[in-house]
């Protein structure tokens, strides 16, 4: 190898901030040197959000991914050390609760941080003041103190991990001002600059809010919206003289007044404020100013003390010796939000080797940084990061209006009280189904997911809710739930129900080589005669589960996949040979699942085909009419009954719908929404990929090695399966001891009082009368007592034997 080999690819990095520097260092500490960092500002501080950020780490998040970020962050910057300085105070965090709502959601947080194995507590109003006695703590009903968090002192961070860069080899220009991409054949070649051309085999985009910049210069969408955000310091208080150590410049805990949208940290004497209080400022990247034309630097903007004046009197009340003050300096920072909040990471599929590294803040930084070098190095990182993928994003929500307004709406939500299910309320309706108009007279209850609207249940059936016995559920749990979604899941037990499935993505594969692509990227042997269908498992090359499939061969050489998510047709797209075609049928069709005991007197005399049992076996497909609608019918099913999933086109979808439901009105036919659909599904123990299971588990730690054959021949992922050992955890089933006992989802379990891990699914198991949870968790024997920590009451729970419901799948084959 020669000595230019063996300093890998030629990597350029856009962007000398907190994320390019922290990449430029990780990827170098693998053997990467040959890394160029180029900024169009000045070295250190070229004058990006990281130049101006007050540098607020913790790791509490409902995001595992993104604790998981954090949780590097403090442990780079803490070992890193500069000028005798260390990059990291840990001064800890606490936050607030002035109104109940608060208080419960700061015992939710509780929960998320022991599932991810984070310290912190709930703490008295008296702590409270004790930790911060500046605090007027008359209205503050408690907090959650978590100390291991603190302030990352960033550009000192960017100097600790540029030199560290610089010794193995890595080169750092500042004032280079990208002015082009150079590509051929679908890939980067390098960047030109307003001092010369610099080729490359990679090319990092991690330019903050001029990402979409960047972006439009390699012709590569970067979905995000550059906003303002106000920060103020006061004056010197009294309280503080002599406090703190101008160096370190802090002791207290970062302070979230969540409340009102506000963050307090310590400068020395002074206090600074941090407001998400104020209205959204949207901030076009293509106008801000170069680094020698900005007032201060091209991520500051000029103060707006009007959009300020209401949160200074929030401040002020909040800490009284602030009264004797006032906002002596403050500024409005740009920083990126995405349309759903979290960061834009990985390598552009329509310019290969174009990666980006854009809308991450400082809490996240070093994480992000360690996740793309993993990610360009080894390929794959070792955190989940299918939230942060850019193919995540379905095509109608990437237009500039969508980007924009729901990028805004991020800003606003910052620091509210968001339920789990909560859906967007702009732009909507986004995508609709053929059924919609049905749908609607029905009275359906719309959630959103993926642009879709998906009624979660029908109005309709309120009359079938009356008189079940359904234990009472507290404010939160009752929260986007309906007793008459139970009723719904006990209809489809006992007669028959029409679903909308047309939200599953459906990808369709053809091609001479359909089959060989197919049995490469799968676990599953889908070398079956036409009308087979199969569930698989796409895996990365270290095991873990990118996603399930339900895979349909229709023809010789044209398989339908009903997948997750846009990435699925992106990592097939990515290793699909020549003469394979990888499409995207979702938009131009539909499906109803027809579901319950009574399906095929339903279906059957709608069909001159066979819909019996022997005629059309369990996962099975085939070509046929219902009525005048032609379909493609798979017989299997996700809730654990008799049923089909029918396909058409989307322009015949309202008729299919109206032919199975005129003719259902004898059997006591419903329609029935995504709440039961969960409950049905969680009791039969299937898996719900993203939420039960991601590239950081195995099959056989998910419970699907059924769905892996180690005899088919090789596949992505089959020679890590093959060196892996005794699974060390499990998902796990769980029924909770009491009736009246629900959870909804990552909350912590603790074996014998110790947290152990966390619920991954749950619902309320209407067949069953109990709450079903699905939990990570070390291998334990069935039966084994367990607690899930529920907004701070420890509920008992079982471990149980799967499936819960039906386990000879007589329901089913039948």
């Amino acid at each position: 190898m020669t000595a230019a080999r063996s300093r890998g690819p030629r990597v350029v990095i856009v962007g000398a901030g907190i994320v390019g520097c922290s990449l430029a260092d990780e990827l170098t500490a693998r053997g990467w040197t040959d890394v160029t960092v180029l900024d169009q500002g000045p070295l250190p501080a070229p004058g990006g959000s990281t130049s101006h950020a007050p540098g607020l780490v913790f790791r509490t998040s409902p995001s595992k991914t993104l604790s998981d970020f954090a949780g590097y962050t403090i442990e780079k910057f803490t070992s890193l050390e500069i000028d005798g300085l260390s990059c990291f105070n840990p001064v800890g965090g606490l936050e607030l609760a002035t109104t109940e709502e608060r208080w419960a959601e700061l015992h939710r947080r509780a929960g998320y941080a022991a599932s991810w194995g984070v310290r912190g507590e709930l703490v008295s109003p008296e702590r409270c003041r004790e930790l911060w006695p500046l605090l007027d703590t008359r209205t503050v009903l408690g907090g959650f103190h978590t100390p291991d968090d603190g302030l990352a002192r960033a550009v000192l961070a960017c100097r600790a991990q540029t030199s560290r860069a610089e010794a193995r080899g890595a080169r750092f220009l500042g004032r280079h001002t990208v002015t082009g991409v150079e590509r051929q054949g679908g890939r980067v070649t390098g960047v030109v600059t307003d001092h010369g051309a610099f080729p490359a085999d990679l090319v990092v985009s991690a330019a903050g809010f001029w990402g979409p910049v960047l972006g439009r210069l390699a012709g590569v969408d970067v979905p995000l919206l550059p906003l303002a955000h106000q920060y103020a310091k006061t004056g010197p208080l009294p309280e503080l003289t002599g406090v703190n150590d101008p160096r370190t410049e802090a002791t207290r805990p970062i302070l979230r007044f969540q409340d009102r949208d506000l963050y307090f940290r310590e400068h020395t004497d002074r206090i600074g404020i941090g407001s998400y209080a104020h209205r959204p400022m949207p901030v076009d990247p293509f106008t801000v100013p170069a680094y020698d034309e900005a007032p201060v630097m091209p991520s500051s903007y000029p103060f707006t003390p009007e959009d300020f004046a209401p949160s200074w009197e929030d401040c002020r009340r909040l800490l009284p010796a602030l009264a004797d003050t006032r906002v002596e300096e403050g500024f409005n920072g740009v920083f990126s939000f995405t349309p759903d909040g979290m960061p834009l990471l990985g390598e552009s599929r329509e310019l290969r080797g174009f990666w980006l590294a854009e809308a991450v803040w400082v809490t996240h930084s070093a994480g992000v940084a360690k996740a793309v070098a993993e990610w360009m190095v080894d390929g794959r990182p070792q955190v989940d990061v299918h939230g942060c993928e850019p193919s995540r994003f379905e095509e109608a929500q990437r237009s500039p209006a969508y980007v924009a307004e729901r990028g805004a709406q991020q800003f606003v939500e910052v620091y509210d009280v968001l339920h789990p299910l909560q859906p967007i309320e702009r732009p909507r309706p986004l995508r609709v189904s053929p059924f919609h108009a049905r749908q609607r007279e029905l009275g359906a209850y719309f959630l959103e997911g993926g642009g879709w609207e998906r009624p979660h249940w029908y109005e309709a059936n309120a009359s079938l809710a009356e008189g079940l016995e359904l234990p009472e559920r507290d404010a939160w749990s009752a929260r986007y739930w309906s007793p008459v979604a139970a009723a719904e899941a006990l209809a489809t037990r006992e007669r028959v129900a029409l679903y909308d499935m047309t939200p599953l993505r459906r990808l369709e594969v053809t091609g001479p080589g359909a089959l060989a692509f197919l049995q490469r990227m799968t676990t599953n042997n889908l070398a079956k005669r036409p009308g087979a269908v199969t569930y698989t498992l796409l895996l990365d090359e270290a095991g873990g589960i990118r996603s399930d499939l339900t895979v349909a061969r229709l023809t010789e050489d044209r398989f339908q996949l009903g997948g997750n998510s846009p990435a699925d047709e992106d990592w097939l797209l990515r290793h699909a040979p020549a003469g394979v075609s990888v499409r995207d049928v979702t938009s131009g069709t539909c499906c109803i699942g027809v579901w319950g005991p009574l399906a095929r007197e339903l279906v059957q005399p709608l069909s001159r085909d066979d819909f019996s049992h022997e005629g059309f076996g369990y996962f099975r497909a085939k070509r046929a009419y219902v009525g005048h609608v032609p379909v493609t019918a798979l017989r299997l099913s996700y809730v654990g009954e008799l049923g089909w999933e029918l396909y058409t086109s989307a322009d015949l979808g309202l008729r299919l719908w109206d032919t199975l439901w005129e003719a259902g009105q004898a059997l006591g036919v419903v329609a029935a929404g995504r709440s039961a659909f969960n409950s049905l599904r969680l009791e039969k123990g299937y898996r719900s990929w993203g939420h039960d299971m991601t590239t950081e588990h195995t099959p056989y730690e998910a419970g699907l090695g059924f769905a892996v054959r180690m005899d088919k021949g090789d596949f992505v992922g089959r020679a890590a399966l093959e060196r892996a050992g005794e699974p060390r955890r499990r998902l796990t089933a769980l029924l909770l001891d009491d009736p009246a006992a629900v959870v909804l989802g990552k909350e912590p379990v603790l074996v014998d009082g110790v947290p152990a891990g966390y619920v991954t699914s749950a619902a309320y198991g209407c067949t069953l009368g109990r709450c079903v949870a699905y939990a990570w968790l070390p291998p334990l024997a069935s039966g084994s007592p367990v607690h899930i920590e529920y907004a701070g009451e420890k509920v008992p729970a079982t471990v149980a034997d799967e499936p819960l419901f039906d386990p000879r799948m007589e329901r089913i084959r039948r």
